[in-house]
């Protein structure tokens, strides 16, 4: 989610559990705001004071920042009422980190005097607004965050912006990577691409819940019943209903779908039947223990490597997600390095 986007987003939910934010230090533009939505002024509650909570080369960064970003990094808090006690500490540490970091990015943005467009801004205004329901729920926004000053509103858009524009100078652009260099990473590391035998398979099992007799019979005949319908099943779908409705293993909720694994990492005594199947092919009774299981096999890989075609994307993907976590860090350093940061 694009940063500024976030302030919205975030700021109702800090809204909603915490109370009413402090007011802006602007005055409210209410005429302005009155104009542009055609609704009745809302009067802002009393200011509330918020806590200092770190101060970055002299600007103070306040509970309602931190709080903001605390709610981007767990948003499930406003569905429990609050963070998990035994997270809390930790997330409040990360997203303090956060705020500085983007303060330092923010501040690093203006001495390199980058700037935005009036059009490029007012189109990131538009957008934010979006995501209200309604104009009289924007303009209680406007209250709680800001005192009603859709000036002082536009301002931390841009200020958004900046955050974002030396950040995609900084380390997004960078960390991109192309086909060409992921293809070279991919021929460096071939060996890690090699695989056994990989197959395909649903399963249906039936799961004693304990070892009495009773129980082992009724699983049995459940088996029984269960090889039956399965060697009539014909489709992947077919076989995928029986197993959502039969199966007692966790694959169950997922049509019995193990998806493409090597060889190795199942029973040898499924693994010595597939042998001899056929694509499409659905096993016998198969007793593992007190358990039974029927599979049917929808691929057979044979040992090979796997092309970069095949993982082209994904590794492309966690070689940015690496670059960007380096690119980030380093950015990190070296802001902080000759700044004056100071935790209260």
């Amino acid at each position: 989610m694009k940063t500024w986007l976030r302030i919205g987003i975030i700021s109702i939910a800090v809204v909603s559990a915490a109370g009413t934010p402090a007011a802006w230090s602007q005055s409210s533009d209410a005429s302005a705001a009155k104009k542009n939505f055609a609704i009745a002024p809302l009067t802002p509650k009393v200011p509330t004071r918020w806590k200092p909570v770190a101060r970055v080369n002299g600007t103070v960064l306040v509970e309602r920042d931190l709080q903001r970003e605390m709610f981007a990094i767990f948003p499930y808090a406003k569905q429990h009422n609050g963070f998990p006690k035994q997270l809390e500490p930790e997330i409040r540490r990360g997203a303090l980190q956060m705020i500085i970091f983007e303060e330092l990015v923010y501040q690093e943005a203006t001495r390199r005097h980058l700037t935005v467009s009036d059009a490029k801004l007012t189109q990131a205004e538009t957008e934010f607004r979006k995501q209200f329901g309604s104009p009289t729920a924007y303009r209680q926004f406007l209250l709680s965050e800001v005192n009603g000053s859709q000036v002082a509103m536009r301002e931390k858009v841009r200020r958004a912006l900046l955050i974002e524009q030396l950040l995609k100078q900084e380390v997004n652009d960078p960390a991109r990577v192309s086909t060409m260099q992921a293809k070279a990473q991919y021929e460096k590391n071939t060996q890690q691409y090699k695989h056994g035998e990989q197959l395909h398979i649903q399963s249906i099992s039936i799961i004693p819940p304990n070892q009495t007799l009773a129980v082992l019979k009724e699983a049995k005949e459940r088996a029984d019943q269960a090889t039956k319908l399965a060697q009539n099943a014909k489709t992947y779908r077919d076989f995928g209903l029986l197993a959502e409705k039969m199966s007692d293993d966790d694959f169950h909720v997922n049509m019995g779908d193990h998806k493409l694994q090597d060889a190795a990492q199942l029973p040898p005594p499924i693994v010595s039947i597939a042998d001899k199947m056929k694509v499409g092919d659905v096993s016998g009774l198969i007793q593992l223990g007190s358990n039974y299981t029927i599979f049917r096999l929808e691929e057979r890989v044979p040992a090979g490597t796997t092309s970069f075609e095949e993982v082209k994307s994904k590794l492309q993907s966690d070689m940015q997600k690496e670059r960007t976590q380096q690119l980030r860090s380093a950015l990190w350093a070296k802001l902080q390095k000759n700044a004056k940061i100071e935790i209260l």
